[in-house]
């Protein structure tokens, strides 16, 4: 769940959907919150006011008619049906007794308390909550007017849940369109990346979809079109290499093999008189053939980095290739006096070109045991195959010398060679990197102290 949340967060698109959406709900729960305070102070200085007025009046009413006309006002506001449930009268003599009013009891308020305070009064034997202003009175008498908070609390409470729900729906709206806004920013961006995939595998005559609407074209149609047309050029220079690649083919290559033949033929036709004319005639055959064998390969992997063998992948045994390979190298190893031993030999099943990666099998096994002897005799490489979290990963091992770090870097490159007394064109890796790299794995090294360690790491035919 984690791990899916973390990759949820790399997306931009996701993550701009988010600051918006997150943008957008805390506008809206911050105009809720204005609104909520705006209704709660309304009401709350509506009942004040009315209160203060209340108060007032009967504070008018005792200078003009003493106790008995407050008295008989406070029966006329509690019987004439207006807020009557909600109004709340005390008046006391100067002995405590109540002359009138709705409250059972004194609330334990001081005189200090003539702003407003809110207590808890016990009014016609219910217990509820108030809003009370206390004055105290010339003849030692004590006057209370509030208001029941009964009906304001509800009318909060609505207006609270009304916010709440306001909040939900406003979250929802932020993780729905977060999802929307992404999906639709995956969309056109997908498509790029689906068709960059494709033309990595070698189908460079993919193209992204057009999404825009003709003459409504937004910014990624534009992008689409400025991919495209640099796909195009893309296509026309490969074509170009191409067309170059094939001229060398048949072009050169052809003329190389007649000159290979008629110099065999030379040779065959010197005697033992003609020594040094054989000698040199053999060289430039050896130089040549070389030649050819260099041309192979480099045509070789221009083949394999332009995808063309993608097309005929299958399900492929890595540890039966491993066995055939160990087998075909056996007699070389047995005879330079390193031991050849296959293991770890676990299965091992890849999607692929099974000659493809069986040659390069071979190449890695051929540098191992060409390095492996350079350290003496009882060297050892090991050829394994297993599955790793899964990968499928052949890997080849020797206790050679091994390379210093700062190699590392330049395995794999055309034509790079650590040692130049070794025999080779410097283009076994590079054909090994191509090969994995169409297969969509990786080619790594590491040390093996002592040693190279040499890892093909494919996805397995179920991934």
């Amino acid at each position: 769940m984690t791990w899916s949340l973390r990759q949820l967060w790399r997306s931009i698109g996701f993550r701009l959907a988010f600051y918006y959406g997150l943008l957008v709900a805390i506008t809206m729960l911050a105009a809720l919150a204005i609104i909520y305070m705006q209704t709660v102070g309304v009401l709350q200085q509506r009942m004040v006011r009315q209160v203060a007025a209340s108060m007032q009046q009967l504070m008018v009413r005792h200078e003009a008619r003493g106790t008995d006309g407050v008295a008989g006002e406070i029966a006329n506001a509690l019987s004439d049906g207006r807020n009557s449930d909600n109004e709340i009268y005390l008046l006391t003599d100067g002995e405590g007794n109540r002359r009138a009013g709705n409250l059972d009891q004194m609330p334990s308020l001081t005189p200090d308390a003539g702003d407003g305070v809110h207590r808890r009064v016990v009014r016609a034997g219910q217990t509820v909550i108030a809003y009370l202003v206390m004055r105290p009175l010339p003849d030692g008498g004590m006057l209370v007017v509030g208001h029941d908070l009964r009906d304001q609390e509800s009318i909060e409470s609505l207006v609270a849940s009304a916010s709440a729900a306001a909040g939900i729906v406003a979250v929802l709206l932020l993780i729905g369109g977060t999802f929307v806004f992404r999906q639709e920013l995956e969309r056109s961006v997908g498509a790029v990346r689906r068709t960059a995939a494709r033309i990595a595998a070698g189908e460079l005559q993919e193209r992204v979809a057009r999404s825009g609407q003709e003459g409504r074209e937004d910014e990624f149609a534009l992008l689409e079109q400025d991919i495209n047309a640099m796909l195009d050029r893309i296509q026309s220079l490969m074509d170009g290499v191409r067309h170059v690649s094939n001229t060398i083919a048949h072009d050169l290559r052809t003329p190389l093999t007649r000159v290979l033949v008629r110099l065999r033929a030379v040779e065959v036709g010197l005697d033992g008189a003609n020594a040094p004319q054989r000698e040199s005639v053999a060289t430039a055959i050896r130089e040549l053939e070389e030649l050819a064998v260099m041309f192979e390969k480099l045509l070789q992997i221009a083949e394999v980095e332009a995808g063309a063998r993608r097309q005929q992948f299958a399900p492929v045994a890595l540890h039966v290739i491993a066995d055939d390979v160990a087998e075909l190298y056996e007699a070389v190893a047995e005879m330079q006096g390193i031991a050849l031993l296959r293991e770890p030999a676990d299965h091992a099943v890849a999607l692929g070109d099974r000659d493809l990666l069986a040659g390069a099998a071979a190449n890695l096994l051929d540098n191992a045991l060409k390095y492996a002897a350079n350290g003496g005799k009882g060297a050892t490489v090991r050829v394994g195959t297993h599955t790793v979290d899964g990968r499928a990963q052949l890997v080849v091992q020797d206790d050679g010398p091994g390379i210093p770090s700062a190699e590392y870097e330049h395995l794999g490159v055309r034509f790079h060679r650590l040692d130049r007394s070794t025999p080779g064109h410097g283009l076994g890796l590079a054909s090994v990197q191509a090969v994995v790299a169409l297969h969509g794995g990786r080619l790594q090294f590491s040390d093996a102290r002592p040693g190279l360690r040499a890892c093909i790491d494919l996805p397995t035919a179920d991934s």
